[in-house]
């Protein structure tokens, strides 16, 4: 296989690809497009009541591109991960070229939970997201959702659908649908930074989006 370059990395995912490898310590990288795939609607998010009530009462503080790099080790420091050097290199180079992106959440300095992902066009691609207390991961989705709606976005990828995601309204589509929701999805333009955007414990806890000033 030839190597692959961040610019290649960008044309797979537009074309509906993804890449993993077997292990970290596994130096080959392929190429999946699952036959059903992932998303998490972004007006079908559930919110518990115990996850509202942790967004509104968690001492927590979140923050977006902070600490990308620390981020994606976090989703890679597991047991059994795909994420190997060549890929966090690669998703780094993304990163710094402004198509990745990093949410973090934190108690005090401490980086107990967050979410990766890569944007282009209105479709967020969720790589891999991690937790260190309880409900930080959601707490992190929940915050990426309310950013991606005040955005724009119009597809939130999540590439396999588990429990986890399942519960907090992830689904599973066929592979030809998602392809057309891609294509919709790449043709509109959004921002993971709008501006104005502003997000309270308060908004995201009832899931409501909003943006003020320029748009």
């Amino acid at each position: 296989m030839s190597a692959i370059t961040p610019e290649l990395l960008l044309h797979a995912y537009a074309a509906g690809v993804f890449p993993m490898a077997e292990s970290r310590d596994d130096p080959q990288i392929h190429w999946v497009d699952p036959r059903r795939r992932g998303i998490l609607p972004l007006d079908g998010f559930h919110i518990s009541r115990s996850l509202s009530r942790s967004i509104r009462r968690a001492p927590w503080r979140v923050s977006v591109n902070e600490d990308f790099r620390a981020t994606v080790l976090a989703c890679a420091d597991r047991e059994e991960t795909w994420i190997n050097p060549q890929i966090l290199a690669l998703y780094e180079a993304l990163h710094g070229m402004g198509f990745a992106h990093s949410l973090e959440v934190r108690d005090g300095e401490t980086l107990i939970g967050g979410v990766y992902g890569v944007s282009i066009g209105a479709a967020f691609f969720g790589e891999s997201m991690f937790s260190r207390r309880t409900d930080a991961s959601k707490l992190a989705l929940a915050y990426l959702v309310h950013r991606l709606r005040a955005g724009g976005y119009q597809l939130l990828d999540t590439q396999f659908i588990t429990p986890h995601l399942a519960s907090l309204g992830g689904i599973e589509i066929a592979r030809a649908a998602y392809h057309t929701r891609l294509r919709a999805a790449l043709a509109v333009e959004a921002s993971f930074s709008p501006e104005g955007y502003s997000a309270s414990p308060l908004s995201v806890s009832s899931g409501v989006s909003t943006v003020s000033g320029g748009l």
